[in-house]
């Protein structure tokens, strides 16, 4: 019988995508221990942490076998990638239904948790969500970056934007619409959620 273990991440991938379940078992041997550390960190309740877990690998799963995924070198970051939005979901999901009663009545409008302080959890994942944007922003051609900045960061006017690098404000605005796509694009590549919030 053929052992795998000292294959790349990448070839068990193929493998498993062509029917290897064996492949896929030596996959999930490899990365279970760091994806369930990072699934229970920022959950802190090992039974959500075990369906988050299972749920991650059900849609592994599914995009593997009907080839959507996307080769890029980092298997475990992509399932990191999937369980980070599964997080995001769960803690929307969570406030949307979690309130704390200050009266008899239970006014959902006073109590409601989205204006109370943000979880850790929560800070967790926009701090994360915050370093990925980041780390896509710094893959952006220099002009895009620099509109961006400006825009985003120094909340700049396109007529602000286009004096102080020295262009028209057609052109910043250009450059602000290709770096929305291009950023849009990164994240659908990484299985990225921005929050809204």
């Amino acid at each position: 019988m053929q052992t795998y273990e000292r294959e790349t991440d990448e070839v068990l991938v193929r493998l498993y995508e062509e029917g290897n379940d064996a492949a896929f078992d030596v996959l999930l041997a490899r990365h279970q221990q760091k994806l369930f550390a990072y699934i229970i960190s920022l959950v802190r309740d090992e039974d959500k942490a075990n369906d988050l877990f299972q749920e991650v690998f059900i849609k592994a799963i599914t995009r593997i076998r009907s080839h959507k995924y996307v080769e890029s070198g980092r298997f475990l970051q992509w399932l990191m990638r999937i369980a980070h939005n599964l997080i995001i979901d769960l803690f929307r999901h969570e406030q949307t239904y979690n309130f704390v009663s200050a009266d008899e009545q239970g006014s959902t409008l006073i109590n409601s948790m989205s204006l109370s302080d943000a979880s850790a959890e929560h800070r967790i994942v926009n701090e994360q969500t915050y370093a990925d944007l980041q780390e896509m922003i710094c893959r952006l051609p220099q002009p895009q970056q620099e509109v961006v900045r400006m825009r985003i960061y120094e909340n700049r006017s396109f007529k602000e934007i286009a004096a102080m690098t020295n262009c028209s404000i057609n052109t910043a605005l250009g450059r602000m619409h290709y770096a929305v796509n291009n950023l849009r694009r990164m994240a659908a590549q990484c299985d990225l959620t921005l929050m809204d919030d």
